[in-house]
Formats: C-alpha cells, structure tokens, sequence
C-alpha cells in the first residue's frame, strides 16, 4: 500500500469526489475539494504529490487554478480531468498549468491509478534529483573552501 502519496482532486461535482475516493482510497491518502478556497487549505495544511482537478468549474477552471498554484506549490504533478474534449483547454493545460496528464472523464480505474503511480514516480524522481542537486552544491563548496585554505596556506 502506498500510504505515503498525498492525492488531491478538486471537481465541483460531488459525485465525482464520492467515486474517485471509493475507488482509489485504499491506494493512496486522498484529499478532496469542491472548491478552491477548500482546494488551497488543503494544498496549506498538507504535503500534496498529485493534484487532479477538474477543467470546469464556477471559481475558475482548472487550468487557471493549476497556473495559480505553481509560484507557491511548484512540486505537484498535475493532472487535468474533464468530461469536455476542449482542445483549447488541453494547449492551455499543458502550456499554462504545466499538467503531466489529461484524463477524460468518465475515466478507466485502471488507468487512472496507473497515471497516478507514474505521476508519483515524476514526483518522486523530481525530488531526489533535488536533493542530490542541493547535496552536489553543498560538496562543491566545502572542496573549494578546502582549496582555498590549501592555498593559502601554502603562500
């Protein structure tokens, strides 16, 4: 079991929330909203790997509230889900809301929790690359502060 991946979906019909949260709750720890404002204080209080969002919904669509999140919570891996086949909404998707994938609705259990899991494999290679960037930057100043004592010791 995969306890440890945080999924938020944020769709205004409650229906939906109800049946991605059967399906998939013994999968992952799931968040649910049906709104933005619920959306951003759960994004606040918990640490979210994958957000789902519904394309349209009253507030705003979920292009424009994956785009307004990305300047706080950069780290998510996004997935759009819509029932509408809106080729605009996908360019804007990818392009503005910078989603990994677009899911159409009604979806496939099965692929869905396989776009999760590799959701989840981006967002967990995304971190370790990270942290080995941060680990690499670290080493690289302390070998040229050694050098420069070396150095200067030397003089």
């Amino acid at each position: 079991m995969k306890e440890n991946i945080n999924v938020l979906y944020v769709d205004d019909e409650r229906s939906n929330l109800t049946a991605f949260k059967a399906s998939f709750r013994r999968n992952y720890n799931i968040f649910t909203s049906e709104n933005i404002s619920d959306a951003l204080a759960i994004l606040k209080e918990n640490e979210i790997q994958i957000i789902l969002t519904d394309q349209r919904m009253p507030e705003m669509t979920g292009v424009e509230f994956l785009q307004s999140i990305i300047p706080k919570y950069p780290e998510p891996i996004r997935i759009l889900v819509t029932g509408y086949s809106d080729i605009q909404a996908v360019i804007d998707a990818i392009n503005k809301g910078q989603i990994y994938k677009y899911i159409s609705k009604p979806w496939n259990n099965d692929y869905l929790k396989v776009a999760i899991d590799k959701a989840n494999e981006v967002y967990s290679l995304r971190k370790e690359n990270k942290e080995l960037t941060t680990s690499l930057l670290r080493a690289n100043q302390q070998l040229e502060f050694m050098l420069r004592q070396k150095l200067t010791s030397e003089e």
